[in-house]
């Protein structure tokens, strides 16, 4: 297990969750469609943009009739990139999909079922095997798109928790998911809401520059509390 560090001082991690979902409420994710191909596209698009230029980029395809497997891997790369230019990179975007695309037809026959049906210590490595899917991206894609109880961790957990003066030992990736995951049972549902609530903090309250009044989390925080001169 990773080394927690500052355990004593920060809430721990359920606690930092019941604040949250009572401070912005349920979420619903994932954002926009529940559409298991929709997702993955969504969870590829999204590395290093907005969500509202990847929804630009899915009114694209959809737009095309080329939001569904068949659909990406009937246009070239270069009509592909057209299409998802609003998410930016969208030339490495298209090779991305097509990638993904790929996976499905040569390991699982077109067949997004039996994809996401896979066991996860069996697909991640399927997923981080191919081209452009990372930790977060292929986690994504099992957690919303498998239904799998796969945590995601992402720049905004970081800076949360490293904020409010906790964490594991190793800022990595595995490090982090394994330190959430074992605070936490392995539950899909529990792990998509906190995911959301995270993202929906670190952009309301924990930016870059944060904005801490009203923060549900500032009695607890080591940063706020000195940000706002309120002491140790």
């Amino acid at each position: 297990m990773a080394q927690d560090v500052g355990a004593q001082r920060a809430p721990p991690i359920p606690t930092v969750f019941n604040r949250l979902l009572a401070a912005y409420g349920p979420q619903g994710w994932w954002p926009g469609s529940h559409d298991p191909f929709e997702v993955i596209a969504g969870a590829i698009l999204t590395q290093q943009t907005a969500w509202a230029n990847v929804e630009r980029a899915l009114a694209n395809l959809r737009g095309a009739g080329a939001l569904s497997p068949d659909g990406i891997r009937r246009l070239t790369e270069g009509e592909l990139a057209v299409l998802v230019r609003p998410s930016g990179f969208y030339r490495s975007k298209a090779r991305k999909l097509k990638a993904f695309v790929g996976l499905l037809g040569g390991r699982f026959g077109g067949n997004l079922a039996a994809m996401l049906a896979t066991p996860g210590d069996k697909l991640r490595p399927l997923l981080l095997a191919t081209h452009g899917i990372g930790p977060e991206t292929a986690d994504s894609i099992l957690l919303y798109a498998a239904g799998q109880p796969h945590f995601v961790v992402d720049a905004y957990a970081r800076r949360i928790f490293r904020r409010l003066g906790t964490g594991p030992a190793h800022d990595t990736y595995d490090a982090w998911q394994q330190w959430f995951e074992a605070s936490l049972p392995r539950d899909a549902a529990l792990f998509n809401e906190y995911h959301a609530l995270i993202v929906a903090h670190g952009k309301r309250a924990c930016r870059a520059t944060p904005r801490c009044g009203g923060c549900a989390l500032l009695d607890a925080c080591e940063t706020g509390r000195a940000v706002s001169g309120l002491g140790p």
